[in-house]
Order: C-alpha cells, then sequence, then structure tokens
C-alpha cells in the first residue's frame, strides 16, 4: 500500500518556511498535500495557498519518505518529467458514447496513436499554445481523458520485471496510479491523414495533472480482473468544461476497454517502461462533433476534472502569434 493518499510535483515558493538547503526556489520538488480535500488544480487557479508535506524522492514513482517539513506550493508542474514519460501512448475511441457521437462502430481491439515526450506540458499558469502552424485552421478541440501511469511490479521490490508481454490479470501489477491529461488536437490535421500523431503531437498538447493518485486510491475495475478491493475504478468520474460550461461528463464504465486490458494489449511485444503514461480515450461531447462546434479559441479556458483526488486541470489556451 502506497504510504501517501495523492502526491503533487511542484516548485516550491521561494518563501518557503523550509530551512532545507535541497528546497530551492527552482528546484522540483515531490509531497502530498496537507489538506485532504484540497482541489490543488483550483487552488492554483485561485491563487490559493498550498501546503504540502514534502517527501525525499524527486519522482512520483519513487518518492521516498517523508521529510517531516511542509512548504508552499509555488507552481505546480506536471506530476511526471518530459524525461520519464518517454513515448506518450494514447488510445483512440474508448468511450461507447463517443463512438456513438463521431459515428464509429464500436472497436474490436484498442486503437493506438503515440505523442512525443515534448508534447507533455504543465497544467495553468503554464499557457497550453495552439502553434502557429495550426492557428489558421481554425480547429483546435480538447479531449478529457484518464491517465494511467506504469510505475514498478508491484512484488518486484528489485524492480527486475518489466511490463512487457504481460496478461489481463497480471497487469495492475503494473500500475502505479492515475492523474487526468487533456489531448489537444488539431481536427483539420488529423482529418486530413489516417495517422493522428502529427495533429496531436505537437508542442504542449499533452499537459496532465495536477495530482497523481496511487491506485490503491481508487481499487480494481469492479471485475474479476484487475480488482484489487477498494473502491470501484469504474464510478470514477470525468468532466470536461470549456470556460465553465461542462461538455464532458461520463464515468468510466463507459470505457470499451478497460484499464487491464489497455496495459496488456499495449504491453504485447513491446517494454512500457515505468513512467509510461498511457491516455485512455475522451467520453462524448467533443467540440468538433458538437452542433455549433465548440473549438477552442485564443483566451479560453478548458479544465479536466477527474474524482479521487486527481482534481481539476486548467489549461488557458494562448494562440502562438
Amino acid at each position: 500500500m502506497a504510504s501517501y493518499n495523492r502526491l503533487v510535483r511542484f516548485i516550491p515558493k521561494s518563501t518557503s518556511t523550509s530551512t532545507s538547503a535541497s528546497t530551492s526556489s527552482d528546484e522540483p520538488l515531490i509531497g502530498e498535500p496537507c489538506d485532504p480535500t484540497l482541489d490543488v488544480g483550483l487552488a492554483s487557479y485561485n491563487s490559493q495557498p498550498i501546503h504540502v508535506s514534502t517527501f525525499t524522492g524527486s519522482s512520483v514513482l519513487s518518492p521516498g519518505q517523508r521529510t517531516g517539513e511542509k512548504v508552499m506550493v509555488g507552481r505546480i508542474l506536471s506530476p511526471l518529467s518530459e524525461g520519464e514519460v518517454g513515448t506518450i501512448r494514447c488510445i483512440g475511441l474508448n468511450y461507447i458514447n463517443h463512438a456513438k457521437e463521431v459515428g464509429m462502430d464500436i472497436p474490436i481491439v484498442p486503437t493506438l496513436f503515440m505523442k512525443p515526450a515534448t508534447a507533455l506540458a504543465d497544467p495553468y499558469p503554464a499557457p497550453t499554445v495552439i502553434p502557429k502552424a495550426f492557428v489558421g485552421d481554425q480547429a483546435a478541440d480538447y479531449e478529457a481523458e484518464f491517465v494511467i501511469v506504469i510505475g514498478h511490479h508491484h512484488h518486484d521490490p528489485s524492480n527486475r520485471k518489466v511490463c512487457k508481454d504481460v496478461s489481463e490479470e497480471n497487469a495492475m501489477d503494473y500500475v502505479a496510479g492515475y492523474t487526468a491529461a487533456n489531448d489537444l488536437s488539431s481536427r483539420k490535421r488529423q482529418f486530413e491523414t489516417s495517422q493522428w500523431g502529427f495533429s496531436k503531437g505537437f508542442d504542449g498538447a499533452c499537459p496532465i495533472g495536477p495530482a497523481f493518485i496511487p491506485k490503491e486510491a481508487v481499487g480494481g475495475m469492479g471485475d474479476a480482473v484487475g480488482k484489487k478491493g477498494g473502491l470501484n475504478l469504474k464510478e470514477v468520474t470525468i468532466r470536461g468544461a470549456r470556460n465553465g460550461v461542462v461538455c464532458q461528463d461520463s464515468t468510466l464504465d463507459d470505457l470499451i476497454f478497460s484499464v487491464p486490458k489497455i496495459v496488456a494489449f499495449l504491453s504485447q511485444g513491446t517494454t512500457l517502461r515505468p513512467g509510461t503514461i498511457i491516455l485512455t480515450g475522451t467520453p462524448a461531447g467533443v467540440g468538433w462533433s458538437s452542433t455549433p462546434k465548440n473549438l477552442l479559441q485564443d483566451g479560453d479556458e478548458f479544465s479536466v476534472y477527474v474524482s479521487h483526488g486527481v482534481g481539476t486541470l486548467i489549461n488557458k489556451i494562448q494562440e502562438e502569434k
């Protein structure tokens, strides 16, 4: 069991009360928010103080021990760094109602596309930039996503076991936890080709956060596969809102492919290193399929809320000049 309920990666305020030499104002720290009920994404957006109990480690994958110190957050970062996530995996068309809204058949096997590590981005206050190459398309869209984070094998402290060729029954042993993402897309570019990497892989196209929760904070899938006790993963809520108006609202019981099924499938013949993140698809309500279209414009705000402690990932949209 994890020794924490959730973790954030952040830059501390330079006026931190900590006396530790390791807490310089530009060095990312790992810690657990002191208030278990605080939505750190909303608190950051509203400039509310966020007090964090720090850990000795430098990664949510290996947070280490509690230091006994408390610091104030200066800026929330993505829970994992660009160097940790590597190539970002994304599952397309994985919610039943989203498949219906875009008029596509329910897939029989998961559809995989990838984003480069350079697509990774921080939550607000970092801007979410639509590149100047795509601005003229007026086709920037949002996708609220629940994110799987791969970790070290649950029963192998020496970390020799890698996530490769794993079964659905054992897949959850390699899941560290979860966070949220916005799978930003340029729909015009997406539908020009049969492959989606270019239209969804630009710099900053994958903001994640604000918090990382261990898998124990949620529990299993509510069936024989991946059931680990605790709360039911199918009860996790995900919501997307543009400028405060909710446009996506679902629970994970609408997933076509479950978390263990996705992990097992992607691991066939392929090593999923610790730190790998997997975006699991988006619920119904994307902007391109709405009538009228509900696309992202300069100055817009899009938020992704995931329950059970992840909180609200807020993106302030900025068109590159």
